[in-house]
């Protein structure tokens, strides 16, 4: 029945919510947390109206399932902001002050921190993460690579070993990415959906809710229900900015997890091939140097460039970008040498 798993929910969060406040106490998030506890309990009483209305025994008492217990348990032992993207998916409201603020919504210069001086920093997602996939594509494959030239392999085992390492790889990544933004999508999705079912059922129970979000902001408490009041109004954008406020999630970034997997999948190769390439038309010492030398100019091209979202030297970056790669290489090389004349 869908109004006890609903009422099971709002008696969860009261739950989560108190312990979140016992490892807020002192702060300007305790109150938060103890009114947002009232107000999902408040929750709960309608839901077991609506069951009592229906002709349904509502439940007499909540008790903690094992999950629930395991997450205020690390909650307890980590804190909040460690464990929001879980108490996110448990449907725990409020995430977003632990979150930066999400361009258009109002935040409080008293709580901002040194961070929103850097937003932008870190931007670009689509172009980042291309970059690292990339990155693993060329150190991992050249490693690869390294390691069976060290064995004194012929050239023909070695191309087979960089075409083998750049299929497996790029399909593991791609097929990581994929279950990876599948499962955060279906996530948001859940907890849109269930935010959706709320602002019908009980618009200002939300908007209070909201309301309490703004004010533990630093926001005045009239200005805040006033606010809360002018974004609930408007249904569609009302959920759009309780997914915001009260989850922490942006519905304009759910992803696509096929888009996501095709990037991981290319950006992996394109880094894979790179080492490969000079095998496919020379062999020897002379395909092996040409390696080195493309490896270690992609290396250094790849820090060079993930210096765009660290703000540090791209020099140093490239440089540190190039040690990393070295290191991994020149062990899988030195290993693939030791067990060549072993085996041999």
């Amino acid at each position: 029945m869908i109004e006890v798993d609903n009422w099971t929910e709002e008696k969860c969060a009261a739950f989560l919510y108190g312990v979140i406040a016992e490892t807020e106490a002192g702060t300007m998030r305790e109150a938060l947390f103890r009114e947002l506890a009232s107000a999902a309990e408040e929750q709960a009483v309608i839901w077991a109206g609506v069951m009592a209305r229906k002709g349904a025994q509502p439940p007499t008492r909540y008790m903690p399932d094992m999950r629930t217990r395991v997450v205020a348990m690390l909650v307890r032992r980590f804190g909040a902001y460690a464990m929001r993207t879980v108490l996110a998916a448990m449907k725990v409201r409020g995430m977003a002050i632990y979150a930066k603020a999400v361009p258009g919504h109002y935040m409080s210069p008293a709580v901002r921190g040194p961070e929103t001086r850097h937003r932008g920093v870190s931007g670009g997602g689509n172009l980042r993460a291309a970059v690292f996939g990339v990155n693993d594509g060329l150190i991992s494959n050249a490693s690869l690579i390294m390691g069976v030239a060290g064995a004194n392999a012929d050239n023909a085992m070695i191309v087979l070993t960089g075409i083998a390492g750049v299929v497996a790889g790029a399909f593991s990544m791609a097929a990581g990415e994929y279950v990876s933004v599948r499962s955060q999508r279906e996530m948001y999705e859940y907890q849109i959906g269930l935010e959706r079912e709320e602002l019908d059922q009980y618009p200002e129970e939300e908007a209070k809710e909201l309301a309490l979000i703004y004010a533990a902001r630093g926001m005045a408490a009239a200005e805040a229900k006033q606010l809360a009041d002018s974004m609930i109004a408007d249904r569609e954008h009302g959920l759009d900015t309780l997914a915001r406020e009260e989850l922490g999630l942006n519905p304009d970034e759910l992803g696509s997890p096929t888009g996501a997997a095709l990037s991981s999948f290319l950006s992996f190769a394109i880094g894979g091939a790179i080492p490969l390439a000079p095998f496919l038309f020379a062999s020897g010492s002379v395909a092996l140097l040409a390696t080195v030398m493309v490896t270690a100019l992609g290396l250094f091209t790849v820090g060079a460039t993930l210096s765009l979202f660290t703000g540090r030297s791209a020099l140093m970056s490239g440089w540190r970008m190039f040690a990393i790669g070295a290191a991994a290489g020149g062990v899988t090389y030195m290993v693939g040498k030791l067990l060549g004349v072993s085996l041999g």
